[in-house]
């Protein structure tokens, strides 16, 4: 079995952990550098023991070196900013990137796509395997329901989660419209209030919960008459995104440039 060397970019916080718990337990996967903030409490605590586990002389720190960290793939649950600083080192030294941060703006996007051209980068709004296999029931129920039915799409997250819809939600809205032949960015209602009126013909709306500690919950409805079908996924731990993500990093390892979706690393 080959081995991937990764690090990773946002150690500390609540994904960056679950990435080092499931980097400890997987074969395949060596963690060999772990960055974070340099305000965090953890920076220079051993990796491991950032998660209660035996220390592997692997320290938190706050600048990624390529040179002296030679890891091939580096796995970056952040923000926005930060992900794109990290992205333009990976790609001035050729390291493949996984990047699960969320709440990209278009502008930002075209950033990620620019790099795409020199390394090998996978994106995902979601990691979980779970997750990846209701994008591609969606877009199944979708062709076969029609336009007779509407779309709602409804998500649940903790109280500190920054964006909204989650990415989770905008790409399971996209799946649908583009099932149903739709520009998401035409049909999609993100707000409801006061006097709206009846709802528009096509639409798909989104609603968004954030509070207390839930991971994350994300139901589509269509809604015909008589009937309604409800396709959803709960999650009851972050493992499982991490360990999504693990995967597309060995899969990713050595992989020519291009921009690379958790589909490709599943069917491939």
């Amino acid at each position: 079995m080959k081995t991937t060397r990764i690090a990773i970019h946002g150690a500390a916080g609540r994904m960056g952990r679950a990435v080092i718990q499931a980097a400890l337990a997987t074969q395949g996967i060596k963690l060999v550098a772990a960055i974070d903030r340099k305000d965090n409490a953890e920076l220079g605590e051993d990796v491991a023991s950032v998660v209660g586990q035996a220390p592997i002389g692997v320290s938190v720190g706050y600048v990624i070196d390529p040179t002296a960290e030679p890891f091939e793939v580096l796995v970056d649950f952040t923000q926005p900013e930060a992900t794109l600083s990290a992205l333009e080192l990976c790609r001035s030294h050729k390291k493949a990137m996984v990047i699960g941060t969320t709440g990209f703006t278009p502008e930002q996007r075209e950033q990620i796509d620019a790099a795409a051209k020199d390394i090998p980068i996978c994106t995902a709004a979601n990691f979980s395997i779970g997750v990846n296999v209701v994008l591609s029931l969606l877009g199944d129920a979708a062709r076969l329901l029609g336009d007779a039915y509407d779309v709602e799409v409804v998500e649940a997250h903790h109280r500190h989660k920054t964006d909204a819809p989650s990415g989770t939600a905008l790409a399971m809205g996209e799946e649908v419209a583009q099932a149903l032949g739709r520009n998401l960015k035409e049909f999609a209602v993100y707000s409801r209030e006061g006097q709206v009126g009846a709802r528009k013909a096509r639409a798909i709306g989104f609603a968004t919960v954030r509070g207390g500690d839930v991971i994350g919950d994300h139901t589509v409805m269509f809604l015909g008459e008589g009937e309604r079908v409800e396709i959803s996924h709960k999650a009851t731990s972050r493992l499982n995104f991490a360990q999504g993500a693990l995967r597309a990093a060995s899969w990713l390892a050595g992989r020519k440039p291009g921009l690379y979706s958790m589909q490709d690393v599943l069917t491939g």
